[in-house]
């Protein structure tokens, strides 16, 4: 049995174009800003401190960083631009808004933990909570919307690889 709480919306306002389209855009500009809020603290701390530390083998190539995060902030967008569209007018699509926009501060609060504090115990802590967040929120989007859900996929396998990364580091630099 569903109810108006657990469906997608309809209706016009649902499907009108410019809606989806501003919709998308804000969601990407805003996720993309969580970004540019985290580089603050961590392109500073890049050549000075970062460069000092030890770091495992594995650790990808600083030029890497850029352009993946910048792609996953966009896919970030377009999944919640998804939930929006359908979902905002129900109790569990703004619920996991919420939780989105919780993530996100829990995503730039991770580059002033671990860069801008300079610390790798609490970037870990930091990064381990944004993981766990992550997990619930594409668990929730999987049962609201399969695409949006997967497209947090990569994201999810990136700070995944990022925690081990953070562990690492923390591990390596007593």
């Amino acid at each position: 049995m569903t109810d108006a709480l657990h469906t997608p919306a309809s209706g016009a306002a649902a499907t009108r174009p410019a809606l989806k389209v501003g919709a998308y855009a804000i969601a990407i500009v805003l996720c993309e800003l969580a970004g540019v809020l985290g580089a603050l603290a961590t392109t500073p701390a890049i050549p000075t401190w970062y460069a000092t530390l030890a770091k495992p083998a594995w650790t990808p190539p600083g030029w890497l960083f850029g352009p993946v995060w910048t792609t996953l902030y966009a896919m970030m967008g377009v999944a919640a631009a998804r939930i929006w569209i359908d979902w905002r007018h129900t109790a569990t699509g703004r619920r996991s808004l919420a939780l989105f926009g919780a993530h996100l501060v829990l995503n730039a609060a991770w580059s002033f933990l671990f860069f801008g504090l300079r610390s790798p115990a609490l970037g870990l802590v930091g990064i381990v909570v944004l993981l766990a967040t992550i997990v619930a929120l594409v668990a929730w989007w999987w049962r609201l919307d399969r695409v949006a859900a997967l497209l947090l996929a990569p994201y999810l396998a990136w700070v995944g690889f990022a925690t081990a990364l953070n562990a690492a580091i923390w591990r390596l630099n007593p």
